[in-house]
């Protein structure tokens, strides 16, 4: 049984719109993608890493540890071997605490890309591939989230073509989770779960080429 780890943010962690529940696993989309491929004859362990508030590489200057890259090399040490790592970060990047845009954002994927890559993973484990993906492009922000996503969806505008073009001079997979869902306009950020279930099996359709030739 081979594993990948999901290295993401509270659209992949499974918070419900306008509350702060969270979805059962199996109803998160990757518990979609562990099921999707085990019923494909590709048993695999799932490693749900997703933490609200994760940016890239940037700190939240109100709640510690949510930086991606900090502490991201011993998180890939302490789960190998590992076939594919997905990433699936960005939205926080556009807090309005941050004057950040597309490109600087695609930059801290780079870094994490780079940082999964030079972890020190036991002789002979293999470094694993990596799927970059898009989160949905942001709406505007509604409800109680709204004055932390103030201008988010304008200051967004272009991640997915930055985030190809990074994954493109990186060698890793790429999807944009915009071609099959968008954020759910309940908040203009998170999915519902439908959409999980949506993204999910896309997504093990691109896990189902990696695992072939890994």
């Amino acid at each position: 049984m081979r594993q990948i780890l999901v290295h993401a943010d509270s659209l992949s962690w499974g918070i419900v719109p306008n509350t702060r529940q969270r979805l059962a696993f199996d109803a998160r989309w990757p518990g979609v993608l562990e099921v999707e491929l085990a019923s494909a004859g590709l048993p695999v362990r799932v490693i749900d890493d997703c933490l609200n508030g994760r940016r890239t590489v940037w700190d939240d200057p109100f709640k510690p540890g949510r930086n991606g890259l900090t502490g991201l090399e011993q998180r890939i040490e302490s789960c190998s071997p590992l076939a594919l790592v997905v990433l699936m970060l960005g939205t926080n990047d556009f807090q309005v605490m941050h004057a950040t845009d597309p490109w600087q954002s695609s930059r801290g994927i780079a870094a994490l890309v780079r940082g999964i890559r030079n972890a020190p993973i036991e002789p002979g484990m293999p470094v694993p591939e990596i799927l970059v993906v898009t989160p949905p492009a942001l709406e505007t922000p509604k409800g109680p989230i709204a004055p932390k996503f103030r201008g988010a969806d304008a200051k967004s505008v272009g991640l997915s073509a930055a985030y190809a073009q990074v994954a493109r001079e990186l060698g890793c997979r790429f999807f944009d989770a915009g071609e099959v869902t968008s954020a759910r306009r309940v908040d203009g950020v998170h999915l519902d779960a439908d959409q999980h279930q949506t993204l999910g099996r896309a997504l093990a359709k691109i896990a189902s080429q990696a695992l072939s030739r890994s």
